[in-house]
């Protein structure tokens, strides 16, 4: 019997998704793959673009559950996690942080600035650059998506995967994408993680 309980839970540690998440001193979540930048947006969408990916900024705040938890159940998925190291330059700002900023347009902000100039409202928050910017505009005003507050693994998929394809060229709005792909994954018989 304790075999089979040692069994159990050695399996278990093999098959629970795990973070490898570790707090910051901000009280922010880590991921070992976000890059670390000078916060220069214009320098970080050239380095992006220069490493063939997309720049996407992710606000949080300390004590923030549903931040621990997009870390601990979605950005550690293997899935996830590849593809978004693969295909983009994530960038993590503090909502209330003192960290100086510096926007497309040339405004040098704080952190907490500037969430309140781009209007965040809920941690967390993705903003979506676009692969070449104006540099007249603020950041806010050329998004190509922004992803507020926490979904699970298949929303934050997708909402990556439409971002990566340029979706929001075509005619197919992101909702639509989005119920498109959640029928092809029951079709093909993938549990339901949306």
């Amino acid at each position: 019997m304790r075999s089979l309980l040692a069994f159990i839970l050695l399996a278990a540690a093999f098959v629970t998704p795990t973070s490898a998440a570790q707090l910051g001193e901000d009280g922010l979540h880590k991921e070992a793959w976000f890059a670390h930048t000078f916060r220069d947006l214009k320098e970080d969408l050239t380095q992006a673009n220069s490493e063939g990916k997309r720049l996407a900024i992710i606000f949080e705040q300390r004590g923030c559950s549903y931040c621990r938890e997009v870390h601990e159940k979605v950005l550690s998925d293997p899935e996830v996690r590849d593809f978004i190291k693969q295909n983009f330059m994530m960038v993590q700002y503090n909502l209330h942080g003192d960290e100086e900023v510096s926007d497309l347009d040339g405004e040098t902000l704080t952190e907490k600035t500037a969430a309140r100039k781009w209007r965040v409202m809920f941690t967390p928050t993705i903003f979506f650059f676009p692969e070449e910017a104006d540099e007249s505009k603020d950041l806010g005003s050329q998004t190509v998506a922004v992803m507020p507050g926490a979904f699970h693994k298949g929303t934050f998929l997708d909402m990556f995967q439409w971002v990566h394809s340029k979706g929001y060229e075509t005619d197919e709005d992101f909702q639509r994408y989005h119920a498109r792909r959640i029928i092809e994954r029951r079709e093909a018989g993938k549990k339901n993680t949306d």
